[in-house]
């Protein structure tokens, strides 16, 4: 696993003043907690609830379990349950949909779900197969049948498999789909577990990376010690084969104060290694890179941007990104900007080593994801929230990018790419029209080679992008897709939903469930571009990040009050659903302005944020929200975190919070204190908690559909139906 890579989601909360909703504003200024901890974090004098944090405790489960039956109680009981249910579960099961797969030596692999196999199959095929309507497929791992052998409810956490074959992997299972992990040795060219091989077992989230079939890097929980106050490593230990884990040698040591902290192998395409790095997580968003000496094995800091990190090897070149402006020498490269050197330069002197540019973002664009084959980079670009790609080479000493032809004003996307060959797949899709799947072998255009079925009828629906202008003056894009010719009374029945936050962008994509089980009942659907995410590139995340992060909750708000200005919809009709961080946007969204929507889910949300960062990995997350130790940064914390901000006197928009027990990111103990203080306070509220499903929320597509059914329920009779009652 690359832990270079951003993780997780998370969330916080705010509290806007204006005249509409004077009763919240009253009561904002006040603070619940009488007296506070040492050092300003409530605890259990002021917290009530804070026995809840113990995600399986015998008195935290029996809460579950009884306000699971409460809302479960009305929500399945609804006459509509049912229908959607079978409706969503039907879209996820379906045998047509587009079987994904990725490249590898020996063929093209798939990780497949469905009613008969709800846990899932990994399986191959050959791109001759795969190219026709009805693949042959090999199976190599049922966990269904694993699952039932070893008695777990194993959930497939992906595989680490050992270049250029690929065929000695590391397999990652999950016992109930939270994020710390089981990993077991794996031979694709036998099918099979190595017997005696490489286990890992059970601990804290990690990962490993190959150096040679009998040597892994392993950063992981070794015991005491060994874990950030993330709950993430900071060692890294090189373990040999046939050797006890207690044995293996650690090669790299962060600190304790890091978010987390890494060694990793340095490889090219044909998966040679070309050099040993380091890194540390000193934040979320920020880390210091090292190089390993070869000559004599000491670490050396590289001079690069806290906010910079490696890219990739391409044409003899190490690459590199970086959210900032990184000024080297008397050139400035500019944020999110792609940057050469010499690959032998660079391993000669990574710091002495010259540096060029590749691609800088025009206006209002930013990269979005990237795959290297075995002679090109293609990099996703955002051009305004359309998407595109380009294809890079070095020639000539120079250089030199082509946009990709792929169909325009779409959400385009890398699907697969091998790094044996210029093999590549492509997506591309929008809200109405289902993912199109596009392969090329570099040679020519690429071709379509799949298409997904539609799931839902879009005949009278349209899509328009409007923008609402936020509290500071800054536009703000949305889009709406609603029936065509939508008369603008007041009256449509709206689910906006929005991020904003990590620098994730949310974009364009085929609706699917949401089409069926929504628009087709007449619904309307929003999708808010707000500050804090990536759909504009770093500046567009850290301008809404830490003491400004009150410009997300602005920007959402600011459109769900353009919506009502429109007259698409009215507040009785305006639902809101968002989750991770999206659902700490829910939460600071109806407790700032419960006038202003009628639902609002709240889904494996950050939701008590002065003790954020005490609660499963929240301390990782400082880097975008702040440390509410601090009494300057718990300042703006308080202005929003949404626990404290459910009071008395205000009338809320009846929440539908849910979470699962098994997240072990964004721990269930968030959802479960905000419906324990609407319960205290006597609001109506709907809670359920999933027992199983980690922080994708729902390990099998029963459960998935499940999960789905019950929200559009609620939203039904919150936005639909008559009010009482809802």
């Amino acid at each position: 696993m690359n832990f270079t890579s951003k993780i997780a989601l998370a969330a916080a909360m705010s509290i806007t003043a204006t005249s509409a909703a004077s009763a919240a504003d009253n009561h904002s200024d006040k603070t619940e907690l009488e007296a506070a901890a040492d050092d300003g974090v409530p605890g259990p004098e002021q917290d009530p609830f804070i026995w809840l944090e113990e995600a399986r405790s015998d008195e935290a489960l029996a809460w579950v379990e009884s306000e699971n039956e409460r809302t479960l109680g009305v929500l399945e009981a609804d006459p509509r349950f049912e229908e959607l249910k079978a409706e969503a579960l039907a879209i996820y099961d379906s045998e047509d949909r587009i079987p994904y797969v990725s490249f590898r030596p020996d063929g093209l692999y798939n990780f497949w779900q469905d009613k008969e196999n709800p846990k899932g199959l990994l399986r191959r095929t050959t791109l001759e197969s795969y190219q026709t309507d009805d693949p042959e497929w090999e199976i190599l791992l049922d966990v269904d049948a694993l699952a039932e052998k070893d008695g777990k409810e194993w959930v497939y956490k992906g595989s680490t498999c050992l270049p250029p074959a690929l065929n000695k992997c590391m397999i990652a299972l999950s016992d109930g789909g939270e994020d710390a992990t089981i990993m077991r040795e794996f031979d694709t060219s036998t099918g099979e577990f190595v017997e005696g091989g490489f286990e890992l077992p059970e601990k804290s989230q990690g990962g490993i990376q190959w150096v040679d079939e009998d040597t892994l890097f392993v950063s992981r929980d070794f015991g005491e010690g060994t874990l950030t106050d993330s709950e993430y490593p900071f060692t890294t230990r090189a373990w040999k084969r046939g050797t006890d884990l207690s044995e293996a040698k650690e090669i790299y040591r962060g600190e304790p104060s890091d978010v987390w902290a890494s060694a990793t192998l340095v490889r090219d395409a044909t998966g040679e290694i070309h050099a040993t790095t380091a890194f540390r997580g000193t934040s979320f968003h920020e880390r210091e890179n090292y190089w390993l000496n070869p000559e004599n094995f000491e670490w050396v800091k590289l001079d690069m941007p806290l906010k910079a990190s490696l890219y990739g090897i391409v044409d003899d070149h190490m690459l590199f990104t970086t959210d900032v402006d990184w000024t080297v020498g008397d050139q400035t490269f500019p944020a999110d900007s792609l940057i050469a050197a010499d690959l032998a330069e660079w391993k000669k002197d990574p710091n002495a080593a010259a540096k060029t540019l590749v691609w800088a973002p025009g206006e209002r664009q930013t990269k979005r994801g990237g795959a290297i084959t075995a002679g090109a980079l293609y990099v996703g670009m955002l051009d305004n929230v359309v998407g595109k790609v380009l294809k890079f080479n070095f020639e000539d000493g120079a250089w030199v990018s082509e946009e990709v032809d792929l169909p325009s004003n779409a959400t385009v996307g890398i699907a697969a790419s091998s790094t044996e060959s210029e093999q590549i797949m492509f997506t591309v899709t929008d809200f109405l029209n289902p993912t199109t799947l596009y392969y090329t072998d570099g040679s020519d255009a690429p071709a379509v080679l799949k298409t997904s079925p539609s799931y839902f009828d879009a005949a009278g629906m349209d899509v328009e992008q409007h923008e609402a202008v936020s509290k500071d003056g800054t536009k703000i894009p949305y889009f709406i897709v609603k029936p065509a010719g939508m008369e603008m009374t007041g009256d449509t029945a709206v689910l906006m939903s929005g991020y904003g936050g990590f620098q994730i962008p949310r974009l364009p994509g085929y609706l699917g469930t949401t089409g069926k089980l929504w628009l087709e009942r007449g619904g309307a659907y929003v999708l808010a571009n707000l500050r804090g995410g990536g759909e504009f590139g770093p500046e567009w995340h850290q301008t809404a990040i830490r003491e400004n992060k009150q410009r997300t909750w602005d920007d959402f708000i600011a459109v769900g009050e353009d919506l009502v200005e429109r007259g698409f919809t009215s507040p009785e009709h305006l639902g809101i659903q968002g989750g991770s961080q999206g659902g700490l946007l829910v939460g600071t969204a109806f407790t700032q302005r419960p006038d202003l929507f009628g639902a609002a889910i709240v889904q494996i949300p950050l939701f008590d944020m002065l003790r954020y960062h005490l609660i499963g990995r929240g301390a990782s997350w400082i880097g975008e929200y702040g440390d509410p130790r601090i009494p300057e940064q718990r300042a703006w914390i308080e202005g929003y975190s949404p626990y404290q901000k459910i009071v008395e006197g205000v009338d809320y928009p009846t929440p539908f919070l849910w979470a699962s027990t098994a997240d072990d990111r964004t721990h269930p103990a968030h959802a479960r204190k905000g419906a324990a203080r609407l319960k205290e306070l006597g609001q109506p509220y709907f809670y359920f908690e999933d027992m199983t499903g980690g922080h994708s929320g729902g390990v099998d597509n029963e459960q998935r559909a499940k999960l789905q059914a019950l929200q559009y329920v609620y939203l039904m009779r919150r936005l639909m139906d008559a009010r009482e009652g809802g």
